[in-house]
């Protein structure tokens, strides 16, 4: 990936946020941009979410935020002067869950671990 493409993708997410901190503030709590993956030509993009809540909170509202791309990218074409500014995919990313997830697991199998006789004395 260029170097050119890299940093359209963090500016990208960057306007995203800043968009949606002002002018959708409730939503903003919930909702996260995690990563953005502009196509070469920069004609298409992939916005991965992270939204906090329960699963169908978290349907809700990428329903919300898709319904909310036209505004969104009408925003964006106005703080980004690009030849052609993509269009958006919104992806919800389930990194952040899958981490939080493996953790818990982790913890469970720290406390439940048995100590050894010879752990006991030192």
């Amino acid at each position: 990936m260029s170097n050119r493409t890299l940093r359209v993708n963090e500016l990208i997410q960057r306007e995203l946020s800043a968009i949606l901190r002002q002018r959708f503030q409730s939503e903003a709590v919930a909702v996260t941009f995690t990563e953005v993956r502009v196509s070469p030509d920069l004609r298409d993009a992939r916005v991965f979410v992270s939204i906090v809540g329960a699963p169908d909170e978290v349907e809700a509202k990428l329903r919300w935020l898709r319904a909310q791309s036209g505004i969104l990218r009408h925003e964006l074409s106005r703080r980004i002067v690009l030849k052609f500014l993509p269009r958006f995919t919104y992806v919800l990313d389930k990194s952040a869950v899958r981490g939080s997830r493996i953790l818990s697991l982790l913890d469970q199998v720290e406390h439940s671990t048995p100590v050894r006789p010879e752990e006991e004395n030192s």
